[in-house]
């Protein structure tokens, strides 16, 4: 028997980030972009879901000069991180220590499009047909909603992120949500 895995998969930004809790099977439970301060204070907290592993995107330059905004959101995710790894309760799993994973955006194009140049837009698209295939499928409707409904901005690269996770560390869990 498998060991269950739920992932809480963060995409960091300057003031705000958004975040995905993905249970077995890709499931989205839950989904939000909060301001920095916040979502800190949740992971501080632990008023999250306690999932078996936080993962978020890191920051890759790739030689190319970077700005302050970069240079801000590389300060938040060592803040996510730290908050996550100390904050009460963390006492409890001593021997787990809260794993964070670190995750480039280059590996997420290259897991969910198979292509380092993909683009948001692709990215979406090729999560739409995963958890569809097609958008009425897969985000559907306020009376008919579908897995991604109500999912946007900092949530589809949080998703992206997580549903990297599960590729590189479950192989073959894509089907588990739609069954």
């Amino acid at each position: 028997m498998r060991d269950y895995i739920s992932v809480l998969a963060i995409d960091p930004g300057t003031t705000q980030s958004g975040y995905v809790f993905l249970t077995e099977g890709g499931i989205v439970e839950a989904h939000e972009i909060l301001d920095n301060e916040s979502l800190l204070e949740k992971l501080e907290r632990k008023k999250v879901t306690i999932p078996t592993i936080v993962v978020i995107e890191m920051i890759a330059s790739q030689g190319m000069a970077v700005g302050k905004e970069v240079f801000e959101t590389c300060v938040w995710i060592g803040r996510f991180i730290e908050a996550w790894k100390t904050g009460p309760g963390a006492e409890r799993s001593p021997t787990r220590c809260w794993p964070v994973v670190r995750i480039l955006r280059r590996d997420i194009k290259l897991a969910i499009c198979e292509n380092a140049r993909a683009k948001d837009g692709n990215i979406r698209q090729a999560l739409i047909d995963r958890y569809g295939p097609g958008k009425e499928k897969a985000i559907g409707k306020k009376a008919t909603s579908g897995p991604l409904y109500g999912i946007h901005s900092h949530e589809w690269a949080a998703l992206a992120l997580g549903v990297t996770y599960l590729d590189q560390h479950r192989p073959g869990w894509s089907n588990a949500h739609t069954s």
